[in-house]
């Protein structure tokens, strides 16, 4: 093998946690990478950006469930973590109370990805804006610029392949200083008093409504002012990130069954009244100081979310660090333009990873970034491998975004962006009896069905790493 500073370096553009997690592999595999990230350059900046810290979280600080055995975003942390994922490693070591959820102190966890990313001996991170393709001589480029591409580059790529970018909007929650919440009101508890990753079982804040405090709230949140798309007024949204406007025009009930639903929750001071709807806010950082309204993400315009979200029982006095807003993220029709190696058709040279490619989700991201890190090293070192065998979570993943999606009539593409689920991994038939023999009751063998694929993939993934 030769040594790692006569190996051509892999460059990776964009330092989110896609790249990040992307040029984390590459080194780890002994190949030299260049990370290059135009935040940070003088003038440079994004719609949703605040820092230029690598791995930022833009939107909530949450990577979703940690039960692998039943979640499959669980599942997706667990392969992640079997493959020394940094993404994993440090949201590990930053996590926050959040029930079932890992979730973490975002300025934290960025900070620790950009430490260990710089520190690293094969990793070298230029500040800089690359406008338009990568030059002709570097022969082996993962692009992980996310869904705020910079324009020069998505119209290069979109020059070259002829096609149009599909085009969607994002939203992000309001963030709320947890000393301005009232605790006379609001209470501590995780639904069913689950116990997330840290053993906290009383990870979220709840604020209760009752039927006419709701009913004001969604006429309140209906009448008031909207951000405007301007050009983009087709553009839809992504289901999985519906502004709560969108969700509540979509009937008065709605939000009763999404974000604020009420069960699994009781009033400490009260529990044999049952509220309504109620808010809940999950912790944002380490020191406990800022929680995030989860699922409320928002395109009310600033000067009305203060008003409009202080009608909201214990959020009477909120003062908020971050408001709600808006914006555009962009995504390749992959199954057209990809291969399951994740390199442009039209250019392999090129890889695309993370939101880009369409798949939806910090976790889904970044374990498109650790895929490409590693196919791009292996070709590196001319050990080519293939993507893991669709069993896995990260295998389904890519045949989601490679082909495994239905066009429409006329062979209109209908690809979306997708986060990870069960229904992307070739089914098992739901098990009648336990590993002892004894009879699954009907309702919890959709529960066992979903071990099993897990255990499943685990054990996939295990023979692809040894293999590879």
């Amino acid at each position: 093998m030769c040594p790692p500073m006569t190996i051509k370096p892999v460059h990776v553009i964009g330092g989110g946690l896609a790249g990040s997690e992307a040029a984390w592999q590459i080194a780890r595999a002994g190949v030299p990478v260049t990370l290059h990230e135009m935040r940070g350059v003088p003038g440079v900046k994004t719609d949703a950006h605040q820092t230029d810290g690598l791995a930022e979280l833009v939107c909530s600080n949450s990577f979703r469930s940690d039960d692998w055995e039943h979640n499959a975003v669980g599942l997706l942390h667990a392969e992640m973590r079997t493959l020394d994922s940094i993404i994993m490693s440090c949201g590990d070591a930053h996590q926050v109370p959040a029930g079932g959820a890992l979730a973490v102190d975002r300025d934290g966890f960025s900070q620790a990805v950009t430490a260990r990313l710089e520190a690293h001996p094969l990793i070298t991170i230029v500040r800089e804006e690359i406008a338009g393709l990568p030059p002709e001589d570097w022969d082996n480029v993962i692009v992980a610029t996310g869904p705020l591409t910079s324009p020069a580059l998505a119209a290069a790529i979109l020059e070259l392949t002829g096609e149009e970018s599909l085009s969607f909007f994002d939203a992000i929650a309001p963030i709320v200083h947890a000393d301005s919440i009232d605790f006379d009101i609001a209470w501590r508890q995780s639904r069913y008093d689950k116990e997330g990753p840290g053993g906290d079982a009383a990870a979220y804040v709840n604020c209760p409504m009752t039927k006419p405090q709701y009913e004001a709230f969604i006429d309140a949140l209906l009448a008031g002012p909207k951000a405007e798309f301007k050009d983009w007024e087709n553009v839809p949204y992504f289901d999985g990130c519906l502004p709560i406007e969108v969700m509540a025009e979509r009937g008065r009930e709605t939000l009763r069954h999404g974000p604020m639903k009420p069960v699994g929750l009781t009033n400490p001071r009260d529990p044999q009244v049952k509220a309504y709807a109620i808010v809940q806010l999950r912790q944002d950082n380490a020191l406990g100081t800022l929680f995030n309204m989860v699922g409320f993400q928002t395109k009310l315009k600033h000067g009305a979310q203060a008003e409009v979200f202080r009608m909201i029982p214990g959020l009477h006095e909120a003062q908020f660090a971050r408001l709600g807003g808006l914006h555009r993220n962009t995504f390749l029709n992959s199954p057209k333009l990809l291969d399951r190696q994740l390199r442009l058709k039209a250019m392999p040279r090129l890889r695309f990873a993370g939101q880009v490619t369409g798949v939806e989700g910090y976790v889904e991201s970044a374990a498109m970034g650790l895929l490409t890190g590693r196919l791009a090293a292996a070709e590196r070192l001319g050990r080519p491998i293939e993507a893991p065998p669709v069993h896995t979570a990260m295998g389904a993943l890519v045949e989601h975004i490679t082909g495994g999606h239905l066009d429409g009539p006329g062979g209109i593409s209908k690809f979306q962006p997708m986060n990870i689920n069960y229904g992307l991994l070739p089914p098992l038939e739901a098990p009648r009896v336990d590993e002892v023999g004894v009879k699954i009751p009907p309702k919890d063998r959709g529960r066992a069905k979903k071990r099993l694929m897990s255990l499943r993939a685990v054990d996939a993934l295990t023979a692809w790493r040894e293999a590879g």
